[in-house]
């Protein structure tokens, strides 16, 4: 099976935070790639990937990137897929990842979740793809299910227990 979600970052360095994204993937059974492409580095690189992201298969593609982060902007300006934004955060960087992707011009669409939000860019992902594939949905179906039955369960052992015991 080939993939059907790219996971591109501007550096390797991204990677603790984009591996999020393949983890949830995994998760769901979904086929993807990871590659380092650079905005800045290697824009040739970056045009081509997106250019021919979809005649490969690619269905979605997931950008993350820090600093100026303009990886998942310009992805998004040379494809017609759906591009999902993760800004990476530092403790040495502001908000300016954050910033780039969610201030972008109009006719440029491009989802942005929250900053380090890759896992979340996968869920968002698998949605996408849901849309098509029932057994992928179906599978959403049941991962939310467990989302509340997790809550449900923390709640009556909280009661039961009380909060003193239970955060001891």
């Amino acid at each position: 099976m080939s993939a059907v979600v790219g996971i591109i970052m501007g550096s390797d360095s991204d990677l603790d935070v984009m591996s999020e994204a393949a983890k949830v993937l995994d998760d769901f059974g979904v086929e993807y790639e990871v590659r380092v492409v650079s905005a800045h580095r290697t824009p040739d690189v970056m045009s081509e990937y997106s250019k021919t992201a979809a005649s490969r298969g690619l269905k979605v593609i997931i950008a993350g990137a820090g600093g100026s982060a303009h990886l998942p902007g310009m992805t998004a300006s040379e494809t017609s897929l759906p591009v999902l934004a993760v800004p990476v955060k530092r403790d040495h960087h502001d908000h300016e990842a954050l910033w780039s992707s969610i201030k972008m011009p109009p006719g440029i669409p491009l989802a942005t979740m929250p900053e380090n939000g890759a896992g979340n860019a996968a869920l968002q992902a698998v949605r996408i793809l849901a849309l098509s594939d029932e057994s992928l949905s179906q599978k959403v179906i049941d991962f939310h299910a467990a989302l509340h039955d997790s809550v449900i369960a923390k709640d009556q052992d909280l009661r039961s227990k009380g909060w003193k015991n239970y955060v001891g």
